[in-house]
């Protein structure tokens, strides 16, 4: 019997359920808003872990293409405190178990794996009826409609499929971060790019704190991390651009120079990325011909889970339905089952990262997670 799954949204936790979904001789249709695959960038480095992230790649059958990708020395980590002094410096000798690609990389591996036609560019949502049957008709901005057996949420933090299913709606954590790149960083900038490192830096102090990445050929990519209300991100939101990068430099008075030159020599427009969550422990009622996965399902703090999470989401979903080819409502049952206490597990996990980077003991409480999470690989 042929259905109609719809999986609403391109990031990487909708591709891998297309994906996976496909390997299993299984059609389905993605809707996408953006136009094309390249209508914005995609982010920076993602760390594929191997006991997640992985194995989702592994029901893919994409793993030794995943390999190709891997970012040499991205796995090495640095803490600094405020004034540049070198707390921990962990190199990356490959046995970390989590190394890093590019995300857009990733993202175009999946792409390419799918039979032309899979992703529908352009197609912004607009609305969603329930048919009261499992099914729902889907309307679009372009005019067009379908109507689906399986809708599957993949949409991210403002998902409009969500609300099919929970009334969760994502609260801000009290926490911002403020990106910002460096290029041809070894030759233009190389007091920062000492400082960053071959891998990650965290430079932390109490409620405030510099995320940095070398990225390929040359790249720095950066987030500072502020505890601010959201009256302060409108009105840095709202300053021209070298103006919100002195504002945020502000916050950050008195520190190394080699540390506040990744914010202040920025090449590129502060971005600021108010970090907001669901609750840890979201669920909901088994709705028939509905779910949700990835941020969609569980949106939380960064810690590097999240990609993770969505690409596992989408594969067992995948497997619960190629499993019960003829029972969708037991398909979802099965998949939801495991979804809810993994992601209530990974959102409380998120918190204490959070906590661990940014809280009173910072930075030397970093120090001591990221020596026991070494120590236990």
């Amino acid at each position: 019997m042929t259905r109609m799954i719809a999986i609403v949204g391109a990031g990487l936790g909708g591709l891998m359920l297309a994906r996976v979904l496909h390997v299993h001789g299984i059609a389905c249709a993605v809707y996408e808003a953006e136009a094309s695959p390249t209508a914005r960038t995609q982010g920076g480095m993602l760390d594929i872990h191997e006991d997640s992230g992985q194995l989702a790649l592994k029901a893919a059958k994409l793993h030794e293409a995943f390999v190709r990708l891997i970012h040499p020395g991205g796995q090495a980590s640095r803490v600094l405190d405020k004034t540049g002094a070198v707390l921990l410096d962990q190199p990356d000798d490959g046995s970390g178990g989590r190394p890093e690609v590019r995300r857009g990389e990733l993202r175009r591996l999946l792409l390419d794996s799918l039979p032309v036609g899979t992703v529908r560019w352009d197609h912004k949502l607009t609305s969603v009826e329930a048919l009261g049957d499992g099914r729902h008709t889907l309307s679009f901005a372009h005019g067009g409609s379908v109507t689906t057996d399986l809708l599957v949420g993949a949409d991210g933090a403002w998902s409009r499929i969500r609300p099919l299913v929970s009334a969760a709606v994502p609260a801000y954590i009290g926490t911002t971060f403020v990106e910002t790149y460096l290029s041809d960083a070894d030759a233009r900038h190389p007091a920062s790019a000492t400082a960053v490192g071959g891998g990650a830096l965290f430079a932390m102090a109490p409620g405030k704190g510099i995320f940095a990445h070398r990225e390929p050929d040359g790249v720095l990519h950066t987030y500072a991390a502020l505890q601010k209300p959201m009256a302060w991100v409108a009105e840095v939101e709202a300053a021209d651009a070298s103006v919100a990068l002195a504002r945020v430099a502000l916050e950050f008075d008195g520190w190394d120079r080699a540390l506040t030159a990744l914010i202040t020599d920025g090449e590129t427009a502060p971005v600021l990325r108010p970090i907001h969550a669901l609750p840890a422990a979201h669920r909901w009622d088994r709705i028939p011909g509905v779910t949700l996965l990835g941020d969609a399902a569980h949106l939380m703090a960064p810690a590097g889970d999240g990609a993770n999470l969505a690409m596992v989401d989408g594969a067992e979903l995948g497997e619960a339905i190629a499993a019960r080819p003829g029972d969708l409502q037991a398909a979802l049952q099965a998949y939801e089952a495991k979804l809810f206490p993994r992601s209530a597990e990974a959102a409380a996990g998120s918190t204490e990262v959070l906590a661990i980077c940014l809280g009173d003991a910072a930075p030397h409480s970093l120090v001591q997670f990221l020596d026991q999470a070494k120590g236990a690989t």
